[in-house]
């Protein structure tokens, strides 16, 4: 485990530590069928999770994450997998590992539990704990080098979360959630109340990612470094808002447009995690690197 999040981003005194891009969209594109569990891929087939990590790695990432997004035990129920929570997150590490190769570093990825907490929804907030606990247990004892809570909108459930990840470890644990229209999340929480939750919580790092139109996303953003002054950032956004079309949903956002949009808000905020969420590829991550790069040289000669 690294020591504290300053290690992590220590690389990024001039610039920034490149993530990766969507993990679902890739396996989409190598054949997992839509509405499948992907985390069961772990398990199934691991040489197309290894690929999609490598390619990450080839493309230029220094961030990869596990394929867990949903391997936590309320959401891996609705497949018949929520006994195999330690096999499927252990496995995860293990094959971001192999594909990563030497010099990159795992993130372990935790997303929430796909249902709505009390007193909104069934779920108990302790239930919720348990589970986040449990599967950030897996992916510590793993050998992850980070945790990413990430695509939150219940900042009840990212605060759960957090409190229950804190059980397990003192690593750096980076807490990202997903704004939309207006730059709060889909359940009203502001960028300043997140940061008044989650940084005295134990957040090492707060992001934003997922989310609706660019815009939102520069907004909710900017509304963040203001609010947690001094706190490294994480933006790892779509490739714009998903479109649905006859055959399928698409995400607009080009390579170029997007490796345009992250990079120059990168340059404008203190981000220093930056990568992409659904509809990106390695061909997103590459542009951005490319992107980076080429603002890093002209902020030198400037």
């Amino acid at each position: 485990m690294l020591a504290g999040i300053e290690a992590l981003y220590a690389r990024a005194a001039h610039g920034v530590v490149l993530a990766d891009g969507g993990t679902g969209t890739v396996l989409m594109a190598r054949g997992l069928p839509r509405g499948t569990c992907a985390e069961a891929w772990n398990l199934s087939h691991p040489e197309q999770v290894v690929a999609v990590a490598a390619s990450y790695a080839a493309a230029g990432s220094d961030l990869i994450y596990t394929n867990t997004f949903g391997a936590n035990r309320p959401a891996l129920r609705r497949y018949g997998l929520a006994d195999q929570v330690g096999e499927i997150n252990a496995a995860a590490v293990r094959l971001a590992r192999q594909g990563a190769g030497p010099g990159k570093w795992v993130a372990g990825s935790v997303g929430p539990t796909g249902a709505l907490l009390e007193p909104f929804g069934e779920l108990a907030v302790d239930t919720a704990a348990t589970a986040f606990q449990e599967q950030a247990a897996a992916l510590v004892a793993a050998g992850v080098d980070v945790l990413v809570l990430e695509t939150f909108s219940q900042l009840e459930e990212a605060q759960a979360a957090l409190r229950a990840v804190r059980r397990v470890t003192s690593g750096p644990v980076v807490v990202s959630l997903s704004f939309d229209a207006g730059g709060r999340t889909v359940m009203g929480a502001s960028p300043a109340q997140a940061a008044g939750v989650l940084l005295p919580a134990g957040a090492d790092a707060l992001g934003v990612n997922c989310g609706g139109e660019w815009a939102d996303v520069a907004d909710a953003a900017a509304a963040l470094a203001v609010a947690a002054p001094g706190t490294p950032l994480l933006l790892k956004p779509n490739a714009g808002r998903p479109v649905a079309t006859a055959n399928g949903v698409v995400y607009p956002g080009t390579p170029e447009a997007f490796a345009d949009f992250v990079g120059h808000l990168a340059a404008q905020l203190p981000v220093r995690i930056a990568g992409g969420c659904c509809g990106t590829g390695p061909d997103h991550i590459s542009a951005l690197r490319r992107t980076l790069a080429a603002l890093r040289r002209a902020g030198a000669e400037g």
